[in-house]
């Protein structure tokens, strides 16, 4: 990962020698890196994903491709772990293409889940900020940009500098997929947790209402934000969760969420 420091206002001729020279790799294997170059410009940040995500697919990692920059806690995140992410789960609730801060798509709990506990924490992100683009009507890339500690959140400049270049970068990344798409599909998992996974999780040992309200808990909503998205009060949301507890013979969240990997793993073995 190439060094960058803190990026200030970008004047209009630094932009448009940057979006040239992306142009230029629009049909060749080194865009995304060169994507990182530019971005780098524009915005500070430590760490880089480039991931499609499509419909009953696990994500598909496009950069960086080299295995030796993919950490196991990315390689999990890939493989079962996304299913309870905000960037994912904005996606699949039609959020529209842009640029976002993860704290502008996380549950209100979202740092109190295992999820992020066991998983996301590793990352040792302050900050995320996400370029969404759709590339078709069933898939959508999201460029993922973290900042550590050591520099602090984004800064205003930074996110007016990508949302100045959004329609420009949206556009190039739409094209480099139209060009480079079938070689990433070849590869692509053709297995993977289906999009009900949460749906099917611990059915038939809990009730709808309950799965319903476990799939919230488990993404990072408090007893608060799930009684307002199911129209319900939040004592009667308590009494849920004691019971789902019950019913799963648990007592902390994090036993439901190794209960809900393996879960995972039973759906990877049924679709094999």
């Amino acid at each position: 990962m190439q060094t960058n420091t803190l990026r200030g206002q970008l004047g209009l001729s630094e932009i448009m020698k940057d979006l040239a020279t992306l142009t230029c790799h629009v049909r060749v294997p080194s865009f995304p890196s060169v994507l990182e170059g530019v971005l780098s410009n524009l915005c500070y940040f430590d760490t880089i994903i480039m991931v499609t995500y499509k419909k009953a697919l696990k994500p598909l990692l496009i950069y960086p491709s080299d295995p030796a920059e993919q950490s196991q806690t990315l390689r999990t995140y890939l493989n079962q772990a996304y299913l309870l992410d905000p960037v994912f789960n904005s996606i699949q609730q039609g959020i529209a293409p842009g640029i976002y801060r993860l704290v502008d798509m996380a549950p209100d709990s979202f740092e109190e889940t295992e999820y992020y506990q066991s998983c996301y924490q590793k990352f040792d992100l302050v900050d995320e900020i996400n370029i969404l683009v759709d590339l078709d009507k069933n898939t959508t890339c999201a460029v993922s940009l973290g900042r550590k500690k050591t520099v602090g959140s984004v800064r205003r400049t930074e996110l007016n500098n990508l949302k100045t270049v959004f329609p420009m970068l949206e556009a190039l990344i739409g094209q480099f997929w139209m060009a480079q798409a079938g070689e990433f599909i070849e590869r692509a998992p053709s297995t993977g947790p289906l999009k009900h996974a949460l749906k099917t999780f611990a059915q038939g040992v809990l009730t709808t209402r309950e799965q319903e309200i476990l799939g919230l808990l488990l993404k990072g909503h408090s007893s608060k934000s799930i009684a307002n998205e199911l129209g319900i009060s939040a004592g009667t949301v308590k009494v849920h969760r004691k019971n789902i507890h019950a019913r799963l013979d648990t007592s902390t969240q994090s036993e439901i969420f190794t209960l809900f990997l393996s879960h995972l793993d039973a759906l990877d073995r049924e679709v094999v």
